[in-house]
């Protein structure tokens, strides 16, 4: 069956066609994705301003025709950090659903890092052992650990690299003093969790999953999106430390022209790096490797195990 699943973040809308069926691994068909960044939509009370909504609705629009169009037979919609913490969440629901017939199921944090581990279970598979994830979203950073498909331990933080951005970084390129305050407040976040995960053990694998990690570790040297999904890319924490003054001492328009920054994404990669760099130290680790599947293959993951089986 070929499977939408329409992603409502805090940095973009995404759909995900994809065909899958019980007990295969899911095969993308086809994306659909604009770019609309609610976390900075959001009004003084916190509230998504009516000009966001209508944006908002307009898109989920434009990605329910994109589902039809490409076939799929049935679409997941979620949203994360960014509707979930608006705080007129409940009118931009019932206007979306009105205006759109769209249901979005509004994850929590904690669901959000438990899918985002599923799905990379499922891609390094029992062979990886202990499992440390870390995801860098625009409005959160979620961490996982453990053995299983479901994690020991699953937390979110409101570290996202939007909602940083937005809230500690107004300059263009950013002033040296909020990068050092936006840096000792990201760390004394992260460290409050450590202890959580410490009990646990040493994982055996450290994986990372979103577009933040994946712009760090290209301009680290990793491939290129081009050479596929099952080319090895990896990011290491010294790489990473020698890049962070670096991306900080540039305009937005100067980190979009490195290898592999979206211009849509530069102006928040200081603060993700910045969280990035602050996780891997916090946490100890040497080194991530990058997982291409995350919270929407975790999504589809649950749907299908969630089918009958057939004799």
């Amino acid at each position: 069956m070929r499977l939408g699943v329409l992603d409502v973040g805090s940095n973009t809308v995404h759909l995900l066609a994809v065909d899958a069926h019980r007990g295969a691994r899911p095969l993308p068909a086809h994306s659909h994705k604009a770019a609309l960044r609610l976390a900075e939509l959001l009004d003084a009370d916190g509230a998504i301003g009516p000009e966001g909504v209508d944006r908002l609705v307009a898109t989920i629009a434009d990605a329910l025709q994109a589902a039809e169009d490409k076939g799929c037979e049935d679409v997941l919609p979620f949203a994360t950090s960014a509707v979930r913490e608006a705080t007129n969440a409940d009118q931009v629901l019932g206007r979306v659903k009105s205006e759109t017939g769209v249901d979005l199921e509004v994850l929590t944090g904690e669901e959000e890092a438990r899918l985002t581990f599923l799905a990379a279970r499922r891609w390094f598979g029992w062979s990886a052992g202990k499992l440390l994830v870390l995801d860098i979203g625009g409005g959160s950073l979620e961490i996982a650990y453990g053995i299983d498909e479901e994690p020991d331990a699953a937390v979110s933080l409101p570290l996202g690299a939007g909602r940083l951005t937005g809230a500690w970084l107004p300059g263009d390129p950013p002033d040296p003093v909020d990068v050092k305050a936006l840096r000792r407040h990201v760390r004394a976040q992260i460290a409050r969790t450590v202890g959580e995960f410490a009990r646990f053990g040493a994982p055996d694998h450290v994986v990372a999953t979103s577009k933040t990690f994946r712009q760090l570790a290209r301009l680290a040297g990793a491939a290129r999106s081009a050479d596929g999904l099952y080319v090895q890319r990896e990011l290491s924490r010294t790489s990473l430390e020698e890049w962070v003054p670096k991306l900080a001492a540039m305009s937005a328009a100067q980190r979009a022209g490195l290898p592999g920054v979206s211009e849509d994404r530069s102006p928040q990669l200081v603060a993700g790096a910045l969280v990035a760099e602050g996780a891997m130290d916090l946490f100890g680790i040497e080194v991530v490797e990058i997982c291409p599947w995350a919270l929407r293959e975790g999504i589809i993951l649950r749907r299908l195990d969630q089918l009958p089986t057939t004799t």
